[in-house]
């Protein structure tokens, strides 16, 4: 495995209606919601790590730390960044932020870590019977 502290990703959006706290049921003001903010500092970790995954291989969010500090209205875009700042075997730890084009968003830590899908499906089908 090639991922090392430092290693970058980002994602972003237009903020659209669908994106919005009432749209999700997270709420009910027209801005963006706290949970697509996370989805999009997810998609960020996902873009500094998973092309150095080996075939076969997946990582999957664990732990989420983070504060929504500023509203993001409808037709505002939104940029989220992770860096790596941590790997612990099979553990990577991020630094996570998002801005739109005004305003630090939120910010906070996330952790993936990293499986071998094949292994993981056998033990999530187990779950099954």
């Amino acid at each position: 495995m090639q991922i090392a502290p430092g290693l970058e990703g980002t994602a972003e959006l237009v903020v659209g209606e669908e994106h919005t706290a009432p749209r999700i049921g997270s709420g009910r003001v027209h801005v963006l919601a706290t949970p697509v903010m996370i989805n999009l500092m997810e998609a960020a970790a996902l873009a500094a790590i998973e092309r150095f995954l080996p075939a076969g291989y997946q990582s999957l969010g664990t732990h989420l730390d983070v504060h929504h500090v500023a509203a993001t209205p409808v037709g505002m875009k939104a940029r989220a960044s992770a860096v790596v700042t941590k790997v612990e075997g099979r553990t990577v730890t991020f630094r996570v932020e998002a801005h739109d084009e005004k305003d630090l968003i939120g910010h906070g830590t996330h952790e993936r870590v990293v499986v071998n899908v094949a292994k993981f499906d056998q033990r999530v089908e187990r779950k099954r019977v």
